[in-house]
């Protein structure tokens, strides 16, 4: 580390050298604070494995186990968590290793439940596995519902017959940054053994909580019914080396050894080399990062209630994705439209989030510099 900030890198140094979609989508005048990618300097311990790795012609075919002892390295030092690498199973990324699961513990006319706001692709997996979508949304405080997951629960097993169904869990949530505690977790847990209903969590921002504790799914009591796929690419911005495990709890090590082995192949050699580069020495980095990503989050409730007083944001307490109610602002379902024409800011369109419960809304991602976070600002107050 030379001192300087790892989200200090300048706008003009960002369009000339990074070229993927976050900054080649839209036109070279557009803020791009949208899709969850940081805008960071890369970790030195990935760059140097990735390097070695190439120069010595290390670009075969990849075995998972190696990458999964990374992650448990990872798991047991910063959570106490541990798990055993022999009930893994290698995947591409978190979302083709939900739908794999999807595949494997629904029956082909079965049913998914999701709690929206949440991840805007489980939607889009859903769809292209062929299972209903069955919503259980969040409460007004942006917290897991009792009461909507036992009704939704009790729906889709219902619709199909008694067959099982599963639950895609985001923890922590996205887009709202919501960090679930253990007693949310074991009530989930709890209902989920009730309707035999399979949850699969997705814990890809697991690294990245600012407030609270990180609770991995599987080590809450029932929690072991359940499946949790993660990797190191949201917290070390690794989105382009594939690369994620899914880990069966103690009562699911024979439903996650059923997937298909042909949903493994995309598992990257090189991207488990980077991956695991992060979690064994890029520890020092993800430390670095938060901070800093602490501190933007801070700013970005500081500039809004400044210079968008109509919009409503909850600080929040894990990820680096802020949810912007912008109801108030007469913007229309799509805010995001608006800001990203007239203010040339590119936000997350908060409908894809959730239909109803996305109307208004827009995600931002505050993992920039603070002069471009404060800029996108000052651009969407200028339209209103």
């Amino acid at each position: 580390m030379d001192g300087s900030p790892l989200l200090g890198v300048d706008l003009p140094t960002l369009r000339a050298t990074r070229s993927s979609v976050k900054w080649r989508l839209f036109e070279d005048d557009v803020l791009p604070l949208w899709v969850a990618e940081m805008d960071a300097r890369p970790c030195a311990a990935v760059v140097d494995a990735v390097t070695a790795a190439v120069q010595r012609g290390d670009t075969g075919y990849p075995l998972g186990r190696p990458f999964a002892e990374a992650m448990g390295r990872f798991a047991l030092e910063r959570w106490g968590w541990e798990f055993d690498p022999e009930a893994t199973v290698g995947v591409a990324d978190v979302m083709i290793g939900v739908e794999a699961l999807i595949r494997t513990v629904t029956p082909p006319d079965g049913s998914v439940i999701v709690s929206p706001p949440v991840y805007d692709s489980f939607f889009g997996f859903i769809d292209v596995s062929g299972r209903s979508r069955i919503d259980a949304p969040l409460d007004e405080a942006g917290r897991l519902d009792a009461a909507a997951l036992r009704g939704a629960f009790a729906t889709a097993t219902r619709s199909a017959g008694g067959a099982r169904a599963a639950y895609l869990l985001c923890n922590p949530q996205n887009p709202t940054g919501t960090v679930h505690t253990r007693a949310e977790l074991e009530m989930l847990a709890d209902l989920a053994a009730e309707h035999d209903v399979v949850v699969i969590a997705d814990e890809i921002h697991a690294p990245l909580v600012h407030d609270g504790e990180f609770v991995p799914y599987l080590s809450v009591a029932g929690g072991q019914r359940g499946i949790s796929i993660w990797s190191a690419s949201k917290a070390w911005n690794l989105a382009g080396f594939k690369a994620a495990t899914a880990v069966a709890g103690e009562d699911a090590v024979d439903l996650l050894r059923s997937v298909n082995d042909m949903h493994t192949h995309g598992l990257g050699h090189i991207g488990s080399i980077a991956h695991s580069a992060a979690l064994d020495h890029g520890r020092d980095w993800l430390d670095e990062v938060l901070g800093e990503l602490d501190a933007n989050r801070r700013l970005l409730m500081r500039l809004v209630e400044e210079r968008l007083p109509g919009v409503q944001v909850r600080l929040p307490a894990a990820t680096y994705l802020a949810w912007l109610d912008c109801r108030a602002l007469g913007l229309g379902d799509d805010p995001a439209v608006a800001f990203r024409e007239r203010a040339r800011v590119a936000l997350s369109s908060g409908p894809n989030y959730g239909g109803e419960v996305g109307r208004g809304f827009a995600r931002l991602n505050f993992a920039t510099s603070p002069q471009i976070l404060t800029e996108a600002i000052d651009r969407m107050a200028a339209i209103l």
